[in-house]
């Protein structure tokens, strides 16, 4: 029988303890960064206690789905719903922090690019010096002095920084042991307006302004959660609406998607008017009249097409139309929405950032606001046009249509509904059917609604299986 040697035994003596005590550092911290949180009188020694993050590993991941026309669209009609997927690894060997931004194909491989550079930026940085005013995060990561030129806060630099900043927001709510919704509904409206990132806004909200916003919805936040895990926060789906998909198949869908408890259509349009207008009715007395219908061109037409195309489309009463030209135009918007009402317009998956969502509000262009948690610079920019939205009474249906993207917004209805607005009146978070199986925590819907995640974290943290089998390696 072998003996251990009493040097080998000291030694894994000394290494338990060491692990009890980084163990014990971690909970005493953590209590510690409860109390503090969003102060500035958080002490500078708890600090050197703090988790920090060591570096991070990237992966291209690609799904086939043009294989199936899942994702079709008048603009993109054979999607391969795609992550830039970044894991943060920590000085604890037990805690790591997820993100990604979506794409659909070629392309992915740039935001993985986009998303090396600015993770490097954070390599050595406690989570706790990040997090302690959230707006450091944002500010750091969107305002490198050279990175920036590549923006500033637009296009491919900024969907990897969206990765990149939910991926810290996703460490930090790990590290509490709670989803980034509730980590987001325990904030006072001071720390929630110290997340954002106010530069450019100020003509339209200050951050007094948005104190005032929050201050009357701070009462009421655990009735409102007891409300949404006993009933669910309403969706609508496009999972039977793709472009690709025949005539019979959406029939199918419909049919299925109303038997587990949708009441809420999205159906796309706009690559050629008969064939819109017979998959409209077809569409319509698959799900019935009192069903709420909606409509969405993906950009394909110029303003005068639109307004005609729509006109067209009117009798099948959609509630909105989304983004009928293109996402840059915010006077083509403003002249459409005119022309159309009351039908709404709705735009956002591709809006840059919160400054363009502002000159949407502003302007009258749009009447629903379908931010993007991958497209805008993460949680910080989302918080900040949820506030907008809410000063110009826009309601937030977020855009949700590719992989990971069901399970980000789910907490921005969340955030929105306990938080910033208290209702969920003419609201309608999106939803597909596609890829939930991909993820460690997926959305769970019941009767056609999200219910709110309990897992610790943003949601979006990929299996193993689906890294392994889905990373693209690129042939030369």
């Amino acid at each position: 029988m072998a003996v251990a040697s009493p040097l080998l035994c000291r030694k894994n003596r000394a290494l338990a303890a060491a692990a009890r005590l980084r163990l014990q550092s971690q909970a005493v911290f953590g209590t510690l960064r409860r109390c503090f949180c969003g102060s500035s009188d958080f002490p500078e020694d708890i600090l050197l206690m703090a988790v920090t993050i060591t570096g991070f590993e990237t992966f291209d991941i690609r799904f086939p789905t043009s294989q199936h026309l899942d994702g079709s669209d008048a603009m993109n009609p054979d999607p391969d719903y795609s992550a830039a997927y970044v894991v943060l690894k920590t000085s604890s060997e037990h805690l790591f922090g997820y993100g990604m931004t979506f794409t659909i194909g070629r392309g992915n491989e740039l935001c993985v690019a986009a998303i090396r550079a600015l993770a490097k930026l954070l390599v050595g940085q406690s989570v706790a010096g990040l997090m302690r005013e959230p707006v450091t995060l944002y500010r750091r990561l969107t305002g490198d002095s050279q990175l920036r030129w590549v923006g500033p806060e637009k296009g491919v630099i900024h969907l990897a920084a969206a990765a990149v900043i939910n991926a810290v927001w996703d460490l930090w709510s790990r590290e509490q042991q709670k989803p980034v919704w509730q980590v987001v509904c325990e904030m006072s409206p001071e720390q929630f307006a110290a997340c954002i990132d106010f530069r450019y806004l100020t003509d339209a909200l200050t951050p007094g302004q948005a104190v005032e916003l929050l201050q009357p919805f701070s009462r009421g936040r655990e009735e409102r959660i007891e409300r949404l895990r006993s009933e669910g926060y309403p969706s609508y789906t496009t999972s039977a609406g793709w472009l690709g998909y025949s005539d019979e198949a959406l029939r199918q869908k419909c049919t299925d998607l109303k038997a587990r408890g949708w009441q809420h259509f999205k159906i796309k349009v706009g690559r050629d008017l008969q064939d819109d207008l017979r998959r409209c009715r077809v569409l319509r007395e698959e799900m019935g009249e009192d069903a709420c219908m909606m409509i969405d061109a993906n950009q394909v037409w110029d303003v005068p097409q639109a307004i005609e195309w729509i006109r067209e489309l009117a009798p099948f009463r959609p509630w909105f139309v989304e983004e009928p030209t293109s996402p840059d135009d915010i006077l083509g918007h403003q002249a459409i929405a005119r022309a159309i009402a009351p039908i709404r317009v709705a735009t956002g998956e591709m809006c840059h950032n919160r400054v363009m969502f502002k000159q949407f509000m502003q302007s009258g262009g749009l009447q629903v606001c379908q931010l993007d948690c991958c497209r805008l610079g993460g949680v910080n920019e989302v918080l900040a046009v949820m506030l907008l939205a809410a000063r110009f009474q826009i309601p937030v249906c977020p855009h949700a249509g590719g992989v990971g993207l069901c399970e980000y917004v789910q907490h921005a209805s969340i955030i929105d509904y306990v938080c910033v607005t208290g209702t969920w009146e003419g609201r309608v978070t999106e939803y597909s059917d596609h890829l939930h199986e991909h993820v460690c925590d997926p959305v769970i819907m019941r009767h056609g609604r999200y219910m709110p995640p309990s897992a610790p974290g943003y949601s979006v943290q990929f299996t193993e299986a689906a890294l392994h089998g889905y990373q693209f390696r690129s042939v030369e």
